[in-house]
């Protein structure tokens, strides 16, 4: 880059400063939306609302996934009207852009004034306790492209964001953490139907179209990963290193494979026919499609689990 990624973020939120009106211009809380749970962004107080594509914003990356509008909407959120900024779709590092670039918006919701970022994910489940539609309050994360080099502070370290090594062993703020809990229990949401867990979010790069193998999948919970995805924590880091309060929650929206696959000198399939064994590898497998379908019939609970940990938190 030409400019420093501060120089390009404060062209960003001049910008966008400039189209807000006044009331919208000081948002306490950003949300990010994950597939399928844009529908957040419609719980806002629908008598002041703002919209802003991302197309429509100098150096904003673009987003091109399914589910993800790629869009910041700006307004009110709960009965205690707490100013919000939603990204409904974010961008990931698996559609091309560089790590620095898919963090770009966490920085421009930092100079528009957020003391606190709420990520959300769909997620695949690799702890086998975990449900399809359970929400998971993140407490770690494991970087796996940050480890090989891949990791959003890389380079000369942006000063007027913070320092060139933050810590990140309490990256997930424990108070939000019990907050969302005690929300929770507020709502008092049918523990039968959707359960509330904490765990291990482990960050893969993706694409993965057909999601991760089997192997991979064995390999990530041995590692001590409860669900995985291509998202979120390059956004958490890059928030903690602004100096942003962070909580983070998965829905499991697919139970990941760990079982190993048939052998095909196993005596099962050599007595099996052609679409036995199609049924066979297909069997447990993740598509996009079910993500967000999944996603769309959690939203509601999760929706108003973030609207009443947002009231809950209001000063």
């Amino acid at each position: 880059m030409s400019e420093s990624i501060y120089t390009q973020a404060t062209e960003s939120t001049n910008h966008i400063r400039n189209l807000l009106p006044e009331q919208l211009k000081n948002p306490h809380v950003g949300i990010v939306c994950g597939s399928g749970l844009g529908g957040l962004a419609g719980m806002l107080d629908q008598e002041l609302l703002f919209e802003l594509s991302y197309e429509d914003i100098p150096h904003f990356p673009h987003s091109t996934v399914v589910g993800h509008a790629g869009k910041f909407v700006f307004g009110f959120l709960g009965e205690r009207k707490t100013p919000v900024v939603v990204m409904v779709g974010r961008v990931h590092y698996f559609e091309g852009h560089s790590i620095q670039k898919v963090t770009f918006p966490t920085r421009v919701m930092k100079l528009l004034g957020i003391h606190t970022i709420i990520v959300t994910n769909a997620a695949g489940g690799l702890n086998t306790e975990f449900a399809v539609g359970d929400i998971v309050v993140l407490n770690d994360h494991i970087n796996f492209p940050g480890l090989a080099g891949q990791h959003p502070l890389r380079g000369p370290n942006e000063e007027e964001f913070g320092i060139r090594f933050p810590t990140l062993s309490e990256a997930y703020d424990l108070p939000l953490r019990k907050q969302i809990h005690l929300s929770y229990k507020k709502l008092r949401l049918t523990s039968e139907k959707r359960k509330l867990h904490e765990g291990v979010y482990v960050f893969v790069s993706g694409p993965t179209s057909s999601f991760e193998t089997r192997a991979e999948c064995r390999f990530l919970r041995a590692l001590g990963a409860d669900v995985v995805g291509m998202s979120t924590v390059p956004e958490i880091i890059v928030a903690r290193h602004c100096g942003i309060r962070v909580l983070a929650m998965s829905l499991v929206t697919n139970s990941a494979v760990l079982e190993p696959g048939p052998r095909g000198d196993s005596l099962l399939v050599a007595e099996t026919d052609e679409e036995g064994l199609k049924c066979a590898l297909e069997a447990g497998a993740a598509s996009h499609e079910e993500v967000l379908e999944t996603g769309a019939a959690a939203a509601k609970d999760l929706q108003g689990l973030v609207r009443q940990f947002i009231d809950d938190i209001a000063p």
